[in-house]
């Protein structure tokens, strides 16, 4: 074994260290975005109670939905950065730079306005009326929020798409300080500053994204490392169409990451209906599924990045190294998590709840199946990435459409209820969903990277798409 695997070691070595350089601070910074949330919960929970936490808890998850959109679709801008650095052409980088900032005012407002919508029509969710005031007062600005995040969100793509992720990582941990200060200061208030309770948590995500997108552009602004392609002359070049090529390639993205995030919010809604024991040991594993699929992602994107850096330099052995590496990483991470969760299955649940027998054998047999389902995430994400990286989305877009609402909602609801395999059910059919996925979309960028391989030409190029 060790002979077999001493040749691939070698052939990918600087490979593997390139992803892992690139992956590393960007899944920190992701996971600082997620953990924003989290901070919300706990503060929310400890000062104000259950009733409060629940509103909060439900208002981050749909916002959270919502800006999948947004977010989602600005992670191309990334790859097409990193493939215009490649060919060396700064004014290109400039262009797609500014024109990122414009899609993410475009979507700010679009995805913001759906919001709204959304937080004024929350009696369609069936709550208390006092979970449903809460709530759509929380929601309303966290809104207002979605602006600065995606400004943070489109600046940042520049900063990762020249290789320098480690900027997005040290804002975000810094923002999850002035969240959890403002959290402390807002909801009980200090000094002249007013107890404004659950809206003060609320307050709080909007003054750290503030921060965080404030923080970014001064960063860019004032570093030498982005002078280059912040040249005056530069700022008159037009970006319709840089625009409009994120526009195209970032909304079947968005779409994508939406698809995936509904599909696990309505298992939810589908656990919940099995009942309150049920929905929290589904919560438990869930939980633990969702910090390594975050990681995961930040190979992901590292896999964008490097591929389309490889197509940039018309690289074809760069574009089928840069997407071997990330899958044998992928593979590797998740193997690994999978046999932590086979084995130490019952001791994870402990560190969630240790007084309800019933949650715990039942988050139990959950984390197993999250176990089973750690490579099929990882491998499906990684195929995502690489496909973003050779400029192919609406092919990967129908095929997450067709394998999580097609085929896995569905079928957890048939094995849950019809089968009368509960909430294991659910998660079966999650699995199947996401073992399709991954099926269609590694035999999709492998097809895609060897047509480059053999041609020597991008798959679908910017000037391409732009047509």
């Amino acid at each position: 074994m060790s002979i077999a695997i001493r040749p691939l070691l070698t052939t990918y070595r600087a490979e593997f260290s390139d992803t892992l350089r690139l992956s590393i601070p960007i899944i920190i910074a992701q996971l600082g975005v997620v953990l924003m949330g989290v901070t919300d919960n706990l503060f929310v929970g400890r000062l104000l109670g259950a009733l409060p936490l629940g509103a909060a808890g439900l208002a981050n998850s749909l916002s959270f939905l919502m800006s999948s959109i947004g977010v989602g679709g600005l992670s191309v801008v990334a790859a097409l950065v990193s493939k215009a650095n490649s060919q060396d052409e700064p004014a290109a980088v400039n262009r797609l730079f500014r024109a990122g900032l414009r899609v993410a005012l475009l979507l700010s407002v679009l995805v913001g306005g759906l919001s709204v919508l959304l937080a004024y029509n929350f009696d369609l969710f069936g709550q208390t009326p006092e979970v449903t005031r809460l709530a759509r007062n929380f929601m309303l600005i966290l809104s207002a929020s979605l602006l600065p995040l995606l400004v943070f969100v489109a600046t940042r793509q520049l900063c990762d798409g020249l290789r320098y992720p480690r900027v997005a990582m040290a804002i975000t941990l810094s923002a999850l300080a002035v969240n959890a200060l403002f959290n402390y200061l807002l909801i009980k208030g200090f000094g002249p500053i007013p107890a404004l309770g659950l809206m003060g948590s609320a307050m709080a995500t909007l003054l750290s994204r503030l921060f965080m997108a404030g923080a970014m552009l001064a960063y860019v602004y004032r570093t030498s490392h982005f002078r280059p392609y912040l040249k005056k002359e530069f700022n008159a070049l037009p970006t319709a169409s840089e625009a409009w090529i994120i526009l195209r390639l970032g909304i079947p993205g968005g779409l994508t990451f939406f698809f995936e995030v509904a599909t696990f919010s309505l298992a939810v809604v589908i656990v919940g209906w099995l009942g309150e024991a049920q929905l929290a040991a589904h919560q438990i594993a869930i939980n633990m599924a969702s910090v390594t699929y975050m990681m995961a992602t930040g190979i992901s994107s590292a896999a964008a990045i490097r591929v389309s850096a490889a197509v940039g330099q018309f690289s074809r052995d760069g574009v089928w190294r840069a997407g071997v590496a990330a899958f044998l990483l992928s593979i590797s991470f998740m193997s690994i998590t999978a046999v932590v969760f086979l084995t130490a299955n019952d001791w994870l649940v402990s560190l969630y709840i240790r007084d309800s027998p019933e949650v715990m054998t039942i988050a139990a047999s959950l984390v197993i199946m999250a176990g089973f389902f750690q490579l099929s995430d990882g491998v499906q994400v990684v195929a995502l990435g690489g496909l973003r990286g050779l400029s192919d989305v609406n092919i990967p877009t129908l095929i997450t459409l067709f394998s999580y609402w097609v085929v896995a909602l569905p079928l957890s609801y048939v094995l849950a209820f019809p089968f009368g395999m509960d909430a294991v059910g659910v998660w079966v059919g999650l699995l199947a969903g996401l073992s399709i996925a991954a099926v269609l979309l590694t035999w999709r960028f492998f097809r895609r990277a060897t047509l480059f391989f053999e041609t020597g030409v991008p798959v679908l190029s910017a000037n391409q798409v732009a047509k």
